[in-house]
């Protein structure tokens, strides 16, 4: 099996539209490689997650269902946006605003790690969970999340699901461009969604 990065579209590589790379996200390249992102929970083990990859992976059908039927007007995520504010039942807007916030979520878990390299995963996953998704859960869901990180795998075991056999400092580079990628994207749409009124990431 190859590694992982090695098998999906990296965010790294999604453009930004305009000469000087500041215009929107490229919509197609986007959906690409949140499908990528969907692989990754795989690899945290059977179950673990599954309630965040499923809700990932509606999402992502959400906006590409109105991509796939008005490619026109949906070629960078702010025009997919644009042109559905004004119809009366607005379906991909919300998908696209629950999308960022599972990529962000996941985005901080992974950036911890790679910051703090004596911390293990659940404790990542746990700060980027209190940061980012915990106030937009009740307290059923947020019992149903605690037990998912505690299932969370050992940090070596998880890097070793990623590299396949890749050393862990190449692994590292690719983790840092990526990330760095969809940190970028995510800062960018969030912006663009609060400040129009389209939703609360």
């Amino acid at each position: 099996m190859a590694p992982y990065f090695q098998t999906v579209k990296s965010f790294a590589d999604v453009p930004f539209t305009g000469e000087d790379g500041q215009g929107g996200v490229e919509t197609e390249a986007f959906l690409a490689a949140s499908d990528g992102l969907v692989q990754l929970f795989d690899l945290l083990g059977s179950g673990v997650f599954g309630f965040v990859q499923a809700d990932i992976r509606g999402n992502i059908n959400g906006v590409r269902a109105r991509y796939d039927s008005h490619k026109d007007a949906s070629r960078t995520l702010e025009e997919l946006v644009q042109s559905e504010k004004n119809e009366p039942h607005r379906h991909a807007t919300p998908c696209l605003v629950r999308l960022i916030r599972g990529l962000l979520f996941t985005c901080r878990a992974l950036q911890h790690m790679q910051r703090d390299t004596s911390c293990e995963l659940h404790v990542c996953f746990r700060r980027a969970y209190d940061e980012v998704l915990r106030h937009h859960h009740n307290f059923v869901i947020r019992g149903v999340v605690g037990v998912a990180i505690r299932a969370t795998p050992h940090r070596h075991a998880f890097y070793t699901s990623i590299a396949q056999g890749e050393p862990f400092d190449e692994l590292d580079v690719e983790l840092a461009r990526w990330l760095e990628g969809l940190d970028r994207i995510v800062g960018s749409v969030r912006a663009f969604l609060e400040s129009g009124g389209f939703g609360k990431v």
